[in-house]
């Protein structure tokens, strides 16, 4: 995958996770971040269960954004606003 691919596919990814898991909004460069990221711990949590989430493009994405929930809230954990 190039690195062009990998931008994308995190970008999607932690737009898709930001959606899914509501939290304050991370932006373009924070969405991209927490995309790759979330892939590398997507696919570390699925591979401990021996799962899948797809091939490909789509699998990637979705993976992706498994992690970028998990990081999300983590960090909505760790960083709990007061009200």
């Amino acid at each position: 995958m190039t690195i062009l691919g990998a931008i994308i596919i995190g970008a999607i990814a932690g737009w898709l996770g930001g959606l899914i898991y509501k939290g304050s909004g991370l932006g373009l460069l924070g969405n991209i971040v927490v995309g790759i990221l979330g892939g590398a711990v997507g696919s570390w949590v699925l591979g401990h269960f021996g799962a899948s989430l797809g091939e490909g493009w789509v699998g990637s994405i979705l993976t992706g954004a498994l992690g970028a929930i998990i990081i999300l809230f983590l960090v909505n954990l760790i960083f709990k606003r007061k009200s």
